[in-house]
């Protein structure tokens, strides 16, 4: 892509600089805020750095690119919009960016990124992502949660020569430490970090740097000739003293690129600076589109879609999907419609929005209409729309269509409060894969961790990894790991379940291999977690093989020129993690409902192989979770007593009389974990019936079974209560259950129950 690159002057954004060049970028442009008086050194800003701005204009003649520079006129002291989150503030400091960027995508169309050299402040990055998101361009931040100590070393490694021009921090002394060269700090930084915890980088505002040769100054380094030392904060502990530049010239270098290698009409504009000008109180126009959920409801209505909620009130899911629309829908764009329609019109009945809506599953019938069901979802889920953050999301293909449902599914987590905390990382870096648009990395809500679909994505450069699936499961679980660290917790030992989605065109003889491979990497991350002693929870997490036709291959991600391409995925995992510190200790005592267990219930009978059926992980007085396998095995077990059984199934085929008393037994060995550990149906978040195409069974049949012994469940254990919407959503698949090479379940059961 070609770039533009936000430079203070500082170490941080010529590094960030190379970094793009190192992952295949170029750099056409710079782009600079500096005060609107020339004699000022520092603004109090949370934004930009000021300090040495004086030299950065000489910036366009070393490297051999224009730069636009903006006099800032929005608010910096008063700092108008203070929140983490951002919206388009007219009068603040950061529309000063806006219009700078607008303007040189104005003069050079083909910029289609930027880079910044943020590497810890949320403040900063997401105030960049807005902007860019506005102008419909990319966010490269490759030094975003990197080691500070390492990148420090990397900098001085590679060539970065930068001195301080400010000190703000215990142990630095103005008079000392001003003017002087990082690669000689660097170990006296160390000692300070050991005995204060500074920033080793500066990233707490400890110092700031001005870089005055790096290896992308092609063509001349610059020589501060003379400084001035000023003292801001003669503070005895913590004195804060700026360098202002006096005097400085450039120094060329005899590998610059001669003149005659440069087209002459480009020479004019190679180093040229472009100071910007305009008013930061006009209004930008936002590239959203809103949707109201009341207008053409009777088009919902024709389609027939289908609700189905848990029961509980301040934490429930809500799905919906279309009953068969392949006779009237015009395609997936119009089945997504309806269904986001409804969607958005049950949460409007229970007096909630989109802000409410924690996670997201989007189902759909075909993976290579996955840029169309994108188009629509972000018309419905905006930015805009979730002030507290975007719901996290996973997308996966499912035979919808076999089973008489419509092209799109979708099933939302919804919460009746706002105490979630969201995670969205738009910028491409070196950290996570990012997610450009209305979808985040993690959700944290009440202690648990709902983290969004990874794949096996280099984060760089946002290519799968190749090598097949085990790579690629590898490269999943580490990017998993790297949003995990940012909630304090590992997937190590705080993971509580795994989805684990598999591709049918991983070879059966492969399959085993990513089993292998999850619990390779586990143990090893577990191993690491105690070396650091950082192991303070141990959680057995439940492992879900679910096998689905595809698995997200292409985002075109259409903001502004941008577009790239993914490979076919082969693996997806979606871990849901227990966060200790942020779980709220209940306040009411845990009441013992074992006694009230359906035990006798439809005539089933306490038996040892009950227990290998299920996988469940519990955190006593809180969370209640539980995957039950049904196999071909059990199945037979279970129906062995139903009149009529047929003993030697081989086929493995069964009546629907048989798959009715296999739906009584899922709710009873349900009940019986839920009771047995203290927890009611009213507790229960989501409850997933996975089932396989094989099964032969129409939804809306296996539908009606469910529903049917749920009701009957209702009238003889007084321990549900039934409502006219079901409280479980069926989920059609190629294949579930507890292990790659056992993905056979005739039906898997996901329950996720948890008390506030």
């Amino acid at each position: 892509m070609k770039v533009v690159a936000l430079v203070s002057g500082g170490k941080d954004s010529c590094y960030a600089m190379m970094k793009c060049i190192q992952y295949g970028h170029e750099i056409v442009a710079l782009a600079n805020l500096l005060p609107a008086d020339d004699s000022v050194d520092e603004l109090d800003s949370y934004m930009y750095q000021t300090v040495g701005h004086q030299i950065v204009v000489s910036y366009a003649k070393c490297m051999g690119v224009p730069l636009f520079r903006r006099r800032i006129q929005g608010s910096t002291k008063g700092n108008l919009h203070q929140d983490l989150a951002y919206r388009m503030t007219p009068g603040d400091e950061v529309e000063d960016m806006s219009i700078l960027l607008r303007e040189v995508k104005r003069q050079i169309p083909s910029i289609t990124a930027v880079s910044s050299g943020a590497i810890a402040s949320d403040y900063q990055r997401i105030r960049v992502e807005n902007v860019c998101s506005r102008l419909g361009l990319v966010s490269l931040a490759y030094l975003w949660k990197q080691d500070q100590s390492l990148l420090l070393q990397e900098m001085v490694t590679n060539g970065i020569v930068a001195i301080t021009v400010k000190v703000a921090a215990m142990g630095l002394d103005p008079a000392k430490h001003l003017g002087k060269e990082m690669k000689n700090l660097q170990s006296y930084l160390h000692e300070l970090n050991k005995l204060y915890g500074i920033n080793v980088c500066g990233e707490g505002g400890e110092y700031e740097t001005l870089t005055l040769d790096c290896p992308l100054f092609h063509n001349a380094r610059i020589v501060l000739d003379e400084f001035q030392v000023m003292l801001h904060s003669p503070d005895s502990i913590a004195p804060v003293g700026v360098l202002h530049p006096l005097a400085f010239h450039l120094e060329n270098k005899v590998e610059s690129i001669s003149s005659s290698a440069i087209n002459d009409a480009c020479l004019e504009k190679i180093d040229s600076v472009c100071e910007v000008q305009g008013d930061c109180l006009r209004r930008c126009t936002a590239m959203t589109q809103s949707i109201d959920a009341a207008s053409n409801l009777d088009d919902v209505i024709e389609h027939r879609p289908l609700i189905s909620k848990t029961r509980k009130d301040n934490l429930f899911s809500i799905c919906c999907w279309l009953q068969d629309s392949s006779k009237t829908s015009a395609g997936l764009q119009e089945d997504m419609k309806a269904v986001l329609k409804k969607i958005e019109a049950q949460l409007m009945e229970y007096g909630f929005g989109w802000e409410n809506v924690l996670y997201i599953h989007l189902y759909i019938s075909d993976m290579n209409e996955f840029a169309l069901a994108n188009e629509t979802y972000v018309k419905y889920i905006t930015q805009e729309k979730c002030p507290f953050g975007v719901p996290s999301r996973s997308t996966i293909e499912l035979p919808l269509l076999q089973v008489g449902m419509g092209r799109a599914y979708v099933e939302v987590l919804v919460t009746n409060d706002q105490s979630k905390r969201v995670l969205h990382v738009q910028s491409i870096s070196c950290w996570a894969p990012s997610c450009i648009g209305p979808y985040s990395q993690a959700t944290l809500h009440k202690g648990i961790l709902h983290m969004a679909g990874q794949l096996g994505l280099d984060p760089p450069t946002m290519n799968l990894c190749s090598g097949g699936s085990t790579v690629e499961l590898e490269q999943a679980l580490m990017n998993s790991e790297a949003v995990a660290k940012c909630f304090n917790c590992s997937v190590s030992n705080a993971a509580i379940l795994f989805v684990i989605y598999c591709s049918t065109r991983i070879p059966p003889s492969e399959r085993i291999g990513i089993q292998d491979k999850l619990d390779r990497f586990l143990k090893k991350m577990r191993l690491f977690q105690e070396n650091k002693g950082c192991l303070s929870i141990v959680v057995d997490p439940i492992l879900l093989y679910v096998l689905v036709p595809d698995l997200p291959k292409r985002d075109e991600s259409k903001w502004g020129m941008l577009t790239w391409h993914l490979d076919l995925a082969l693996v997806e995992i979606k871990p849901v993690l227990y966060v200790e510190d942020d779980m709220e200790t209940p306040e009411t005592v845990v009441e013992d409902l074992s006694c009230t267990t359906a035990r006798n219930h439809w005539n089933f009978q306490e038996a040892s192989w009950h227990d290998n059926c299920i996988q469940k992980s519990v955190i006593p007085g809180m969370i209640c979770v539980i995957v039950l396998s049904v196999t071909n095995e059990v199945a037979t077990k279970v129906c062995s007593q139903s009149p009529g059984c047929n003993q030697n199934n081989q086929d493995h085929r069964f009546r629907d009389e048989e798959i009715d008393r296999i739906t009584k037994f899922c709710i009873y060995l349900l009940d019986k974990v839920l009771a047995g550990n203290g927890f009611s149906w009213e507790d229960v978040t989501h409850l997933k019936f996975y089932f396989p195409t094989s099964l032969c069974m129409p939804l809306e049949t296996l539908s009606l079974m469910f529903t049917n012994s749920f009701n009957e469940f209702a009238e003889m254990s007084q321990r549900i209560n039934i409502c006219k919407e079901p409280i479980f959503n069926l989920i059609p698949v190629l294949g579930s259950g507890k292990s790659t090479s056992s993905m056979d379940d005739i039906i898997t059961c996901e329950l996720f129950s948890q008390k506030h």
